[in-house]
């Protein structure tokens, strides 16, 4: 026996996502506008267009630099201010135009992918293992020091327990 049943007797009442008042659809965009949080990809995006004219650069391993690491998604590591600059220590080359990095960060929070690498610009730096990339040497800015080969050996070695 089939039965049927009113669309009244069916109707959804769990909680609806969507609102379903107009007012409510006018304040959605208000709700969610611009933050100070909110990542400038636009912006970005401008600057690596010209990153992408740049000249490739002479680098050295254990050198630090500062590198545009860009506006990156999600807990990938970001660069900073108007150039998203951020400074990297190189860990490995691949060749004249490519290189692996790990960024630098002055946040003193303990975790076992951070390692602390003394000072950099008269500011205590600690290395994010777990923010390790590949990149071109045109993102590289401007060259700031070396890492002193003790600390650069403890960094390597904490590279390679990570794979």
């Amino acid at each position: 026996m089939v039965r049927i049943f009113s669309s009244r007797r069916m109707r959804n009442t769990s909680p609806s996502i969507r609102p379903r008042s107009s007012a409510w659809r006018r304040l959605l965009p208000q709700l969610f506008a611009s933050t100070d949080m909110e990542k400038n990809f636009d912006k970005w995006n401008t600057v690596k267009k010209k990153t992408n004219y740049e000249r490739a650069r002479f680098y050295t391993v254990r050198e630090i630099w500062w590198c545009r690491l860009g506006v990156n998604v999600g807990t990938e590591q970001d660069g900073s201010g108007e150039s998203f600059l951020r400074p990297v220590v190189i860990v490995r080359s691949f060749g004249s135009e490519t290189c692996v990095v790990v960024p630098l960060t002055a946040s003193r929070r303990q975790h076992p992918l951070r390692i602390p690498v003394g000072k950099v610009q008269q500011q205590d730096a600690t290395a994010l293992l777990s923010q390790i990339r590949v990149i071109d040497t045109r993102r590289l800015v401007e060259k700031v020091g070396f890492l002193n080969k003790d600390t650069f050996t403890e960094l390597r070695k904490a590279v390679r327990r990570l794979f």
